[in-house]
């Protein structure tokens, strides 16, 4: 007797959740949106570390990012679609537009509203300019662009307007220029005929050894010049201690309100900084270069382009080590270099616990040798003329040269080349025509946004590493914004804690909340200086970067120096 089987038959809720597993996850991908990214990207790689390159090219094409995009984007490389919205929307120059509602303008102005052009006049721009250009031009305010020797800046599309004035703007908006343009800088031409790489090839020759090139980094005293200040020809025997490959990332994101230099540097002299970033290379042994470029600098990233070709095109010797160019994405935590290696991953600038450190582990997990435009800059000349030559500049005891970005209320601001330890009234006096007329020297800040506020009692103090810290300030990139008379040190205070809670990357409470927190104290004038000194502590303490730990130096600098300013 045979018994027949019986197929058990599933309960229906459990057919229609396998259903439900077995669909895609996420947003249902438009074959439209799929076929118009594929033929944006290209032939382009679907890598991981080519996101954030990839949302630039959606941001460009069309004037911001569609979540059918970002969605068809997500398949094309293979990423979940959290991914993609996590990394769009983390970067200020992405504009999200969800299904539904409404794209922003063709054309935005962004006016910056850093502190330089806001005591420039950038407010007045920010108010008359929505009215005149009316309904078809975006006018938004823009943290600082970079450009503060020539506040007040506005920028339309990614032209910039120096000086800018309603009827400069408007005449820029009906002109349709939007583009920048790559200023005339020595090109690769000019600077091989004049001995341009010659330094270069000798070290690939034999004709310099690594210790001896080193030994000269290390005797010249040359420091970091982001900010941080760590010794270069330390830096680089530490990484080439590592084990290889080796990896550089190269930091021009100088996203430091009231810094400009490495701008200023690169639209004149492109390849004075590629060969000392390639000599670099060379001494640490180096497999890959990436440059990362601030988003606003759109001339400056038009100049590289055609000048890394140039370099290809003609290479200075075989092998030369592939260099990428990424742009950043309008984040100022990215300045940070662990921040700028996950942006260079395609990831949200977000820093990194340490240790490992970035000689250790960096980018791709690789010891990377991270550096600063201007350190690489000075690579050539150190070399040439010898360690001792450049630590032979320097004043009242201190070594070196400083490229200070001076801007605010001098006759003339720019980037001045001084001496290492040069007072802020010698600055001013030597190197910037002395004050503005009708301004008499009241404050200054001696490192941008971060680095303090000082009374100009305090104008003999050396301006260099080391020498500001017991007061409560320190050098930084050297970016000086001079205050006269007519201004308030707590009004610069709340412009740059505005600056610092938009900026906060969020990644922890003490920065992301306390930003937001001392910024809505200090909007009166009545400032509730028990709870301040407290919510600076535990900033200090608790941030996991340099963000959140120096953002309260401004408010702690009004309080301690500018004691009048506050109401009782």
């Amino acid at each position: 007797m045979s018994i027949a089987k019986t197929v058990p038959i599933a309960p229906l809720a459990a057919t229609t959740r396998q259903r439900k597993r077995e669909a895609p996850k996420g947003r249902v991908v438009d074959p439209a949106a799929s076929d118009e990214v594929r033929a944006l990207l290209g032939e382009a790689s679907r890598a991981r570390d080519q996101l954030i390159e990839h949302l630039h090219k959606l941001q460009d094409r069309y004037g911001h990012l569609s979540d059918r995009h970002l969605a068809a984007l997500a398949r094309e490389m293979r990423l979940a679609q959290t991914e993609v919205f996590e990394v769009a929307s983390f970067y200020h120059h992405f504009d999200i537009v969800k299904a539904g509602q409404t794209a922003p303008p063709a054309l935005t102005v962004r006016v910056c509203d850093g502190l330089a052009c806001e005591m420039a006049g950038a407010g007045e721009l920010l108010q008359r300019l929505p009215a005149l250009l009316g309904r078809e031009v975006r006018v938004i305010p823009a943290p600082c662009i970079g450009r503060c020797e020539q506040a007040p800046v506005a920028v339309v599309g990614q032209a910039p307007v120096a000086q800018a004035t309603v009827d400069k703007v408007a005449a820029q908006v009906r002109s349709g220029v939007t583009a920048d343009r790559a200023p005339a800088a020595i090109d690769h031409a000019a600077y091989v005929s004049g001995g341009g790489y010659r330094l270069l090839k000798q070290c690939i020759a034999g004709e310099r050894e690594v210790d001896a090139v080193i030994r000269a980094m290390e005797d010249s005293g040359l420091r970091g010049l982001g900010g941080a200040g760590f010794p270069a020809g330390r830096k680089w025997r530490i990484v080439r201690n590592e084990p290889a490959p080796r990896l550089m990332a190269v930091n021009i994101d100088e996203g430091e309100p009231g810094t400009f230099k490495d701008r200023w540097y690169l639209e004149r002299d492109p390849h004075r900084f590629l060969e000392g970033m390639l000599i670099a290379a060379w001494a640490v042994g180096i497999s890959r270069i990436y440059i990362y470029l601030r988003d606003e600098y759109h001339g400056c990233r038009a100049l590289l382009e055609r000048e890394l070709a140039a370099l290809r095109a003609q290479p200075p010797y075989p092998g030369l080590p592939e260099i990428e160019l990424r742009r950043g994405a309008g984040a100022y935590i990215c300045g940070e270099e662990s921040a700028m290696i996950e942006s260079i991953e395609g990831k949200r600038g977000m820093p990194r616990l340490r240790p490992p450190y970035v000689a250790q582990v960096g980018l791709f997990g690789r010891p990377t040798l991270e550096h600063n435009f201007e350190t690489l800059y000075w690579v050539r000349e150190i070399l040439e003329k010898g360690g001792a030559w450049f630590a032979s500049h320097g004043r009242h005891g201190r070594k070196g040269l400083r490229s200070f970005s001076v801007s605010g209320r001098v006759k003339l601001p720019g980037v001045k080349l001084a001496p290492a330890g040069i007072t802020i009234r010698e600055l001013i006096d030597e190197h910037c025509g002395g004050m503005a007329e009708g301004h008499r020297f009241y404050a200054y800040l001696p490192g941008g946004a971060s680095g303090g506020i000082l009374p100009a009692s305090m104008g003999d103090i050396p301006l260099d590493f080391d020498t500001l810290q017991p007061h409560g300030c320190f050098i930084g990139s050297a970016a000086v914004i001079v205050l006269s008379h007519r201004d308030r040190a707590m009004d610069a205070a709340r412009n740059l804690m505005r600056f610092f809670a938009h900026e906060s990357c969020g990644q922890c409470t003490p920065c992301r909340s306390g930003t937001a927190k001392a910024s809505t104290l200090i909007a009166g004038d009545r400032w509730d200086l028990p709870l301040l000194a407290d919510l600076s502590q535990v900033m200090r303490d608790a941030s996991i970067c340099g963000l959140g730990q120096a953002a309260p130096n401004p408010v702690d600098c009004v309080v301690k120096y500018f004691p009048k300013e506050l109401k009782p």
